[in-house]
């Protein structure tokens, strides 16, 4: 029903603006104003497939409950209009997983769902639409092939992620599979060191206790490993990381044994890597004031656009263009902040510069529509028009 559901689809997330825009070598111009819009950003296929999925499933089953596990993705602004679409979502108050039967519809989100998940909503004979990103299948794939030949995957990514969660109950498909998963180089630095040299072992499942697979053992679970990650993460980090633990096992085994200890691939989504590249190359090729990324607060690519930007130029993660409340006044999720945090979002005072030009950088998370894209840039040019 793909074609019955394109009007309102653009309807819904078109944006002239940003076509505009495009057509005018990424560059915006008004006025005092120049806007340099990164040439990868918002929404990418799987994000796209899953939205125009959600959309023709509500129409396929015009006389029964469509649900979603969760958040089809990170984003509010797509979320609360297929609420108004009428898709129930299983995550909201009042909702219940108990009460799924056979005659309801159940969509699975990009992120996917966990084996646990999937195998309650089969027995329970629900109708499924799965919408699972196929870069999040090559991670699985990846892990479930470490399980069957007795590796742990280290997964580089946030414990309490949908996509994390996912992956983590790949791993325990076979009877062998074992995980561990860590968020950043901190933490991967301190399991690189149990690998070198041993340790506390209590302390150690102290510390890790809710990133390991049930029973996990790290005397004998880091013997043989294999990384993974979640594809939304910085793509320089994964890969730092991934050396990491190559070198300690290569330290503690030897090259000559490192095949039989150590494996990885890169699991980075080509959305995820085609948009931080893009907006290094915009600071690398632009001199800018300032940078506005644009997306869920907690889209995990989204967040970690806004820790490249912050690098290198005052930077302000809006999760939509009401965040822009005045030339003088933004609401902005600190850069950094902790992802548990319930209410991330600051106000800034001061962030746009009072009188004369004015040069802004511009990108959004792959789970952010081209209209949120376009009213940043329509509210940028009004506030610069009065200032």
């Amino acid at each position: 029903m793909k074609e019955a559901v394109a009007g309102e689809l653009a309807a819904a997330y078109h944006s002239a603006i940003v076509d505009d825009v495009r057509a005018n070598g990424y560059r915006f111009e008004s006025g005092r104003l120049t806007v340099h819009l990164a040439h990868e950003f918002g929404f990418c296929y799987g994000v796209d497939r899953a939205v125009d999925y959600a959309y023709q499933a509500r129409r396929r089953f015009p006389g029964r409950a469509v649900y979603l596990t969760g958040e089809i993705i990170h984003n509010p602004h797509v979320n609360d209009r297929l609420r108004d679409e009428g898709i129930r979502f299983l995550s909201d108050p009042g909702e219940s997983w108990d009460a799924l039967g056979g005659d309801d519809v159940v969509i699975l989100p990009a992120f996917g769902v966990t084996v646990g998940d999937m195998a309650r909503l089969v027995d329970q004979g629900c109708t499924l639409v799965d919408t699972t990103c196929g870069s999040v299948l090559n991670v699985w794939k990846n892990v479930v092939r470490y399980a069957q030949d007795g590796f742990t995957s280290i997964i580089h990514g946030k414990v309490r992620h949908e996509e994390t969660r996912g992956t983590a109950s790949q791993a325990l498909k076979s009877p062998q599979g074992r995980y561990l998963i860590v968020l950043d180089r901190d933490e991967a630095r301190l399991v690189c060191d149990y690998i070198r040299q041993g340790g506390d072992r209590a302390a150690f499942l102290e510390r890790f206790g809710g990133a390991v697979s049930p029973g996990f053992d790290p005397d004998r679970d880091l013997e043989r490993i294999g990384c993974a990650n979640q594809t939304t993460m910085l793509m320089s980090e994964s890969l730092e990381i991934g050396e990491m633990f190559r070198a300690a096992m290569t330290e503690r085994y030897g090259e000559a044994e490192i095949a039989s200890h150590f494996r990885a691939f890169d699991t980075i989504c080509s959305a995820t890597q085609e948009r931080q590249d893009a907006v290094i190359t915009l600071l690398d090729e632009q001199r800018l004031d300032l940078m506005l990324v644009v997306g869920g607060y907690n889209s995990s690519n989204t967040c970690n656009l806004a820790r490249i930007c912050a690098d290198r130029v005052p930077t302000y993660h809006l999760a939509d263009p009401e965040c822009l409340v005045s030339p003088g006044e933004v609401r902005h999720r600190p850069i950094g902040a902790p992802s548990t945090t319930s209410s991330p979002e600051r106000v800034a005072r001061g962030w746009l510069p009072a009188s004369g030009p004015v040069v802004i950088g511009l990108t959004a998370g792959a789970s952010t529509p081209n209209n949120i894209v376009g009213d940043v840039i329509d509210r940028l040019g009004r506030f610069t028009a009065a200032g």
